[in-house]
């Protein structure tokens, strides 16, 4: 994966070269069409995207609450806690994703520390209420 693909997202543009580096050498660049069902309500966590190009929707218990665009990544919650999804993702255009595994953005999260912390809160604002 070219590293200045992964320096233009939001996500990893503050780490630096050699952070940058790691994030390549443990991250895949793939191309899915519209309509690809990219992560499902209730399966088990195996990787990680962050949206290159394309966008898709966000749809939990059959009702859809986001959409997302470039520089939004998806797939942490269930990652870092190797736990269920808690939405369904699918792609409403061609998309481009960087994908790593879920074992990969663990280690990347407690190497990168502040990484770390991103990802970790963004996962908690995004974790459903349970009754």
């Amino acid at each position: 994966m070219d590293e200045q693909k992964i320096k233009n997202v939001p996500l990893f543009s503050d780490l630096d070269k050699a952070q940058l580096k790691r994030i390549a050498q443990i991250s895949d660049e793939v191309d899915v069409r519209e309509g690809t069902e990219l992560l499902h309500e209730g399966s088990f966590a195996h990787e990680f995207m962050v949206i290159e190009k394309g966008r898709a929707d966000v749809i939990r218990q059959g009702e859809k609450v986001a959409e997302l665009a470039p520089g939004d990544f998806l797939g942490e919650i269930a990652a870092l806690d190797r736990g269920q999804r808690n939405a369904t993702v699918v792609a409403t255009t061609p998309m481009t994703l960087i994908v790593m595994t879920d074992r990969d953005l663990r280690h990347i999260a407690s190497e990168m520390p502040a990484l770390g912390r991103i990802l970790e809160a963004v996962a908690k604002a995004r974790t459903p209420l349970h009754g």
